[in-house]
């Protein structure tokens, strides 16, 4: 007895495409830094290259986790919102008297739990990504905003907040942790079935589900990823200003999604990759400190990130088409 299903695959663009691709992020990267040092007098000291890498850093951190959920062809809107939150968590734990590393991992756990709570929304009760991850954003905002009592808590612990600021080999300390999640994240995406397996229920569910893939256990797994990497990115940025404030990172969440798409990864689903995000987070981050640097007004900043989001998606389009 033959199984109809009523799901499109989702078409995958060739390797050719996706390697000329990452080779175009890249050259659009360099050629942004080679006129920015052109441009300006300030880009190329290491003071104003050690702010765009920690700049870039935790964006990137957030792009990774993103693409694992869009690739299923989900979305979490609630990223920025575990930054800020996390932030608060790990915060609250020290000036509580927990141990620096038991705070953290909690802080962690936390993030995990996020994501589990997405997933069993999305798998459990039927609902749209949009709408779970979005309830999150606006509630742990306000959950932390109570907890904090609408203020700040400082950090006192010096080894936790030096650590932002260090450098290794001369690279900040916060590049480093992206090379950290990095290389694991490229091992599990392009190496093991886990990572096949995301591209499959992106591509399409139904099909996946029939040929032995647990659909749930994958959403779930994808959602985790991406609010762990939330979280960790809410203790980097908790080390770096000493704080945590609930309204951290506020259209962090934009930023991912952005930086991950710029970086090839498909809305549609099926669609992506770890360098990708990567270099779509400091390709954004280049163009925030370029225009910074050049006193470009911080409106025509958002527009000319929303234009270049608009560029590479109708690229992303003729990818699929020519794929078909």
């Amino acid at each position: 007895m033959s199984v109809e299903t009523t799901t499109e695959a989702a078409p995958v663009p060739k390797k050719g495409m996706n390697i000329l691709f990452g080779l175009t992020l890249l050259g659009l990267l360099l050629f942004l830094w080679l006129l920015l040092g052109v441009s300006t007098t300030s880009f190329w000291t290491s003071n104003n290259i050690s702010n765009l890498l920690r700049q870039g850093a935790m964006t990137a951190i957030l792009a990774v986790g993103q693409t694992f959920v869009i690739i299923t062809a989900g979305i979490d809107l609630s990223v920025g919102a575990v930054v800020g939150f996390s932030s608060v968590t790990v915060a609250w734990l020290l000036q509580h008297g927990v141990p620096l590393w038991p705070a953290m991992g909690i802080t962690l756990l936390v993030g995990v739990l996020i994501g589990a709570f997405h997933a069993f929304g999305i798998v459990r009760m039927g609902l749209p990504a949009f709408i779970i991850t979005l309830a999150t954003l606006t509630s742990l905002r306000g959950i932390g905003l109570l907890v904090t009592n609408g203020s700040t808590i400082s950090i006192s612990d010096e080894s936790f907040t030096n650590f932002s600021r260090a450098d290794f080999l001369g690279i900040p300390s916060l590049f480093w942790m992206v090379i950290v999640v990095a290389i694991p994240a490229y091992i599990f995406l392009h190496l093991s079935r886990w990572g096949r397996y995301l591209f499959a229920v992106g591509s399409n569910s139904e099909a996946a589900r029939l040929s032995g893939v647990n659909v749930n256990r994958t959403i779930y797994l994808a959602y985790i990823l991406s609010s762990t990497c939330a979280a960790f990115v809410g203790l980097l940025l908790a080390s770096r200003i000493g704080i945590g404030n609930a309204t951290q990172a506020e259209g962090w969440e934009l930023q991912a999604i952005a930086s991950s798409v710029i970086g090839g990864t498909s809305l549609f689903g099926a669609v992506g990759s770890v360098h990708g995000p990567l270099l779509g987070a400091f390709i954004l981050a280049t163009i925030n400190n370029g225009a910074n640097l050049l006193n470009v007004n911080a409106f025509v900043q958002r527009i000319i990130t929303g234009v270049l989001i608009i560029v590479i998606v109708y690229f992303d389009q003729l990818r699929r088409r020519g794929s078909r």
